[in-house]
């Protein structure tokens, strides 16, 4: 019928020419229609994306990443010193031999360096022993802590395992008083350096000496016992090379960020020895790990311990790196990538593994570059200094940034020892979840080459395991939990036996962090990609449904844990509130994703529509922050100032339920306080999200 339709048409020359009119002007329509543009505008960048992405992925070398992590390993590189000013240097260079626009911000601060360390034993049977410091032949600091106060101290030796709270209370139990004793403590339990100083000056304590255990534990982990981020002569701002204001050493605040006894890390070798020598009442069984259950007896003594620590703060400049891709179409929207470059040796894993990866990725987008690449949103490359010391580097940029930081940062991308072993592990706030898993699926395994990241992963843990952003871990606590940006923490590897040791060196990556590279170019992959659909995407790829789910999976562990004691329906009320405005948004989204709308107007909805979703994670931020700890703003995600809290989430609440417990008091008034604060927070993340006044 149709055949013979057409036949008769294409007989008659006026009917053939009117009907060739009208396909004509119905093209042309077709051709020039606002739908029409805007479709043959998307298609054409997204396939042009994909292949600059599918590019990038190509474009990885385990060769390259190597000689990276050489060159920056030859030697130790601290925060202050003239190999940590050489290190800086280096990429700089490299950024600048890209072709990169580079950039450096310095910071005058203060760091801690050791001038002199002694630590002899009297034992009541063998004599008097000076105690040797390993790593001898390696050109690095001695092993020390960072802003210990210097000293002398004579006391018995006492092992106090973690040196928690907990722990006292069984040497009360057992008639042990550790008053005027220098204490042994190994590292964990969820206790930071600084924590288990300060809880040993409450007790009477003299000394601490910590110790890192495990099978096969090398070295004496170095590091700090500061309290706090940031250079602590500018608590809460930029600590400008000039002109800044600065705090005096002796100042209260300045004061209180340093423990006021000395404490220096000892080698596990050196812990044995004390431990062995000690007499009086055996420890909890859970305490002999050390000994490998060769039973521990806990002192105090006979073993006396002379222990001498003399360190010097100096006031020096730090120094930021940048490299920045400024983008085409928002220039004012930041995703940045960020690692830091000091280590407190030689630092192959921790952090220049990461550098190695960061480096990598600047080498592809500059490819990309030269291809014609350019991503819609500004991507900025970050190098930070003096992490090791307390996040100092990181810390000073946001508190000088903090107000473009805060109205126009989309992400912060976080990558500190990118290899630590096999194993993939993610930490991200939960609107990233559906974003990350799916670039887990686009980048080959590094110990399994026919199958994708996202396949071993959910293998390795049967399901995906996604963790969060609580700790104060690395570089990303002043962009989440002081300016509320959302951010991601990736690395391979759960932990490694060399950390903050001399050992920590190239020869240790190539022997057994990752001999041939391939971890290094996955994370490589993985970060630089997922900047990439972060840069480029015309809706950010955030799903708020994922926060808000993660949010009741909260609510209900914590009314377990209350029991009763206040009132959770504020909270449950928010988070109503929240979910409802992500599902509203998510349908929003998919519709400006197909609009039909003029260019001029769909790009003006996405703007508004972007500017929701970025700004949203401000809204749990809380100007008061948390309960002394103000500099921590975010309600959700921070650290509670109590290690034994079993919330991993709602800081401030976490630390009024673990004062309840502490007084034996109900403290109800404070908990319902604290959860009316979440509440309003969440409430805030909604309002922002929805993006109306009420």
């Amino acid at each position: 019928m149709a055949r013979q339709l057409c036949s008769s048409i294409f007989k008659r020359p006026t009917t053939t020419f009117v009907f060739i009119i009208l396909l004509c002007i119905l093209g042309l329509y077709t051709f020039d229609s606002p739908l029409s543009h805007t479709k043959k505008m998307t298609q054409e960048p997204t396939k042009k994306i994909i292949h600059f992405h599918d590019t990038f992925l190509s474009l990885s070398s385990n060769y390259t990443v190597a000689e990276y992590l050489h060159s920056l390993t030859i030697h130790s590189h601290l925060a202050g010193t003239r190999e940590g000013y050489q290190t800086a240097q280096y990429v700089k260079t490299h950024f600048e031999n890209l072709g990169l626009e580079t950039k450096v911000s310095e910071y005058k601060v203060l760091l801690s360096y050791p001038v002199h360390l002694s630590l002899t034993a009297h034992f009541s049977n063998l004599g008097t022993r000076e105690i040797g410091f390993p790593e001898v032949g390696f050109d690095v600091v001695r092993p020390y802590h960072a802003y210990s106060p210097s000293g002398m101290a004579v006391g018995m030796a006492l092992y106090v395992n973690y040196g928690r709270e907990e722990d006292y209370h069984v040497l009360e139990v057992a008639g042990v008083n550790a008053s005027g004793c220098v204490v042994v403590v190994r590292r964990g339990g969820g206790m930071s350096r600084g924590g288990v100083v300060r809880e040993a000056e409450v007790r009477g304590a003299v000394a601490v000496l910590t110790y890192t255990e495990g099978e096969y534990a090398k070295g004496v982990e170095r590091g700090t016992v500061m309290k706090g981020l940031g250079d602590p002569l500018s608590p809460g701002w930029g600590s400008v090379v000039e002109g800044g204001e600065r705090l005096k050493r002796g100042d209260k605040d300045v004061e209180d960020r340093f423990p006021k006894i000395p404490s220096m890390p000892i080698s596990l070798e050196t812990a044995q020895v004390i431990l062995r020598s000690l007499e009086g009442p055996r420890g909890p069984q859970e305490w002999e790990d050390t000994l490998k259950n060769n039973g521990v007896r806990i002192g105090p003594g006979p073993t006396l311990l002379n222990f001498t620590y003399q360190g010097e703060e100096k006031s020096a400049t730090i120094h930021d790196v940048f490299a920045v891709i400024r983008g085409s179409e928002e220039p004012d929207r930041y995703v940045l990538l960020g690692n830091h470059r000091d280590a407190w040796t030689f630092g192959a894993v921790d952090p220049n593994s990461g550098t190695a990866a960061l480096l990598d990725v600047a080498r592809r987008y500059a490819f990309l570059m030269r291809l014609g690449w350019r991503p819609r949103r500004t991507i900025i490359l970050c190098s930070w200094d003096a992490e090791e010391f307390g996040m100092i580097g990181s810390t000073e940029w946001v508190e000088e940034n903090i107000m473009n930081l805060g109205s126009r940062a989309v992400a912060y991308l976080n990558v500190d020892c990118a290899v630590q072993g096999p194993g993939l592990f993610v930490s991200t706030t939960p609107q990233l979840d559906d974003l990350l898993i799916d670039i887990t699926k686009k980048v080959k395994d590094p110990d399994a080459g026919d199958k994708t990241i996202f396949e071993q992963w959910t293998a390795r843990n049967k399901g995906i395991n996604i963790q969060r952003l609580s700790g104060v871990d690395s570089d990303f606590a002043p962009f989440l939990q002081h300016i509320g940006v959302p951010s991601v923490d990736i690395y391979y590897g759960k932990d490694f036996p060399v950390y903050h040791s001399a050992f920590d060196s190239y020869d240790w990556m190539i022997t057994h962090g990752d001999p041939l590279f391939h971890r290094h170019v996955a994370v490589a992959g993985l970060w630089g990609l997922l900047a990439l659909r972060l840069a480029e995407d015309p809706i950010l790829p955030f799903n708020y449904r994922s926060y808000a789910l993660q949010l009741q999976e909260y609510t209900s562990s914590l009314s377990n844990m209350l029991e009763g004691r206040a009132s959770i329906t504020p909270i449950i009320t928010s988070i109503k509130n929240l979910l409802a405005v992500a599902q509203e948004v998510g349908e929003e989204a998919k519709k400006l994703s197909v609009s039909g709308a003029s260019i001029d107007t769909g790009v003006l909805m996405r703007r508004m529509l972007n500017d929701r979703l970025m700004l949203a994670e401000r809204g749990l931020l809380d100007a008061d922050g948390l309960q002394g700890n103000q500099w921590f703003k975010h309600l959700v995600y921070g650290p509670s100032s109590n290690y034994e809290s079993k919330l991993g989430f709602f800081p401030s609440l976490a630390d009024a339920m673990s004062h309840s417990t502490q007084t034996k008091r109900g403290n109800q008034p404070t908990i319902q306080h604290e959860i009316w604060r979440v509440a309003r927070a969440i409430q805030r993340a909604a309002d922002a999200l929805k993006g109306d006044l009420n």
